[in-house]
């Protein structure tokens, strides 16, 4: 039996599965066809294959209401893109404010930058209510070396999308630079980089862009020069090959070495499908199902669940929720899950420890459901009953 056989997939905040059908008959045409080493003066296969590149990144730029595609560094992943981030425009003795919501790719750099003296760190916490920051937090933490704000979009354990345009236009008038993480949105809640102040822009592929694992990328955004940043890694470039250093010109400054062109292939044609299907019937169709499930699930007794709940629980989320079961482990609930009924979804901290000591269910976590594009009400529906048979 394959191991997704009937299984109902509760687990799309990690990746999202399974993928449009035109995401692997993307990347298999263009590995058959164009899969040569992108370069601009190459043969023709080479062309193809960079047209094909700056094509998904102007795809991509557009997607975010960015200026200059040149500026979409491929990455592999959010965290990598995070790290390109961190590790290349955070200087010695800058102070960066984040959250209690962030996922280790943002929390963990910065701490080692920290406990090495290289930065200080201020993390702003949310309400364990609402799931929410303060803007005047953010803007109360501000000091005089303060050089970069880094915020989730939406936290990946209570699934509360925080106010982004709110906290970008305190960092502008402050002078100070706004890093978004859209580990959690990127594909589902529209954003604009110009409007909304982003100077850099974190996203995975693998999640709500439904494309393939292995791609990301990072947005830097007009008002960071290129003079603000230090190469994360130096490589061949597939143009410029004559100087010494890595060319001090995007994209290619921050994306040395081959890239993942099979992915970004299929990434393109996730995009394509996210941008005809429509980003907000996404959103709108993952929000009903964690509706769905806090009316049914919210009565039965032991259930305990995270953040906001009543009536309006999702309006303010994306398909994601936490919950625990009275005398039962998170680990626990999401075997009986696996092996019992053939659901998965996600028991634990989900790589954002601090988010749990805020909401109290450190050091054990707890059992995350998230829904996504492909997912049904039937599908809560046999989570919900599950519930049921595991508390009687």
């Amino acid at each position: 039996m394959d191991t997704n056989d009937k299984v109902i997939y509760l687990d799309n905040a990690a990746t999202s599965w399974p993928k449009p059908p035109v995401v692997s008959q993307a990347m298999s045409e263009f590995l058959a066809k164009d899969a040569a080493n992108p370069g601009r003066a190459g043969h023709r296969m080479a062309v193809a294959a960079e047209k094909m590149l700056d094509q998904a990144r102007g795809q991509l730029t557009e997607f975010i209401g960015g200026t200059d595609s040149h500026r979409l560094i491929f990455t592999m992943n959010c965290t990598d893109a995070l790290n390109i981030a961190f590790k290349g425009f955070l200087r010695a003795g800058d102070h960066v404010i984040t959250t209690t919501l962030e996922h280790n790719s943002v929390s963990r750099p910065l701490q080692a930058m920290a406990d090495g003296g290289f930065i200080s760190l201020t993390r702003v916490e949310f309400s364990p209510r609402t799931g929410v920051i303060d803007p005047a937090d953010v803007q109360r933490a501000i000091g005089p070396k303060t050089r970069l704000i880094a915020l989730s979009h939406a936290g990946n354990v209570l699934g509360t999308v925080q106010p982004a345009t709110e906290v970008g236009r305190i960092a502008q008038e402050h002078g100070v630079k706004f890093l978004l993480d859209m580990a959690q949105t990127m594909g589902v809640i529209p954003i604009d980089v110009v409007r909304q102040h982003v100077d850099m822009l974190a996203f995975p592929g693998h999640k709500s862009l439904l494309g393939p694992t292995g791609t990301g990328g990072l947005y830097v955004h007009t008002s960071v020069s290129v003079a603000d940043l230090a190469a994360f890694r130096e490589g061949g470039t597939g143009g410029d090959s004559s100087s010494p250093l890595q060319p001090r010109i995007f994209p290619y400054f921050l994306e040395g070495g081959t890239p993942n062109t099979v992915g970004v292939a299929g990434l393109a044609a996730a995009a394509r499908y996210v941008q005809g299907f429509g980003p907000e019937k996404i959103l709108a169709h993952e929000r009903q199902l964690v509706q769905r499930f806090v009316d049914a699930a919210g009565d039965i007794d032991g259930v305990i669940i995270y953040g906001p709940t009543g009536a309006n629980a999702a309006a303010n989320r994306v398909g994601t929720i936490s919950f625990n079961v009275d005398g039962h482990s998170p680990h626990e609930i999401g075997g009986i899950l696996d092996e019992a009924f053939s659901m998965a979804v996600r028991p634990g901290l989900h790589c954002s420890p601090y988010a749990h000591k805020q909401i109290g269910s450190f050091p054990e976590g707890t059992v995350r459901l998230s829904p996504g594009h492909f997912n049904t009400s039937d599908d809560i529906d046999a989570l919900v009953a599950a519930l049921r048979e595991i508390t009687a």
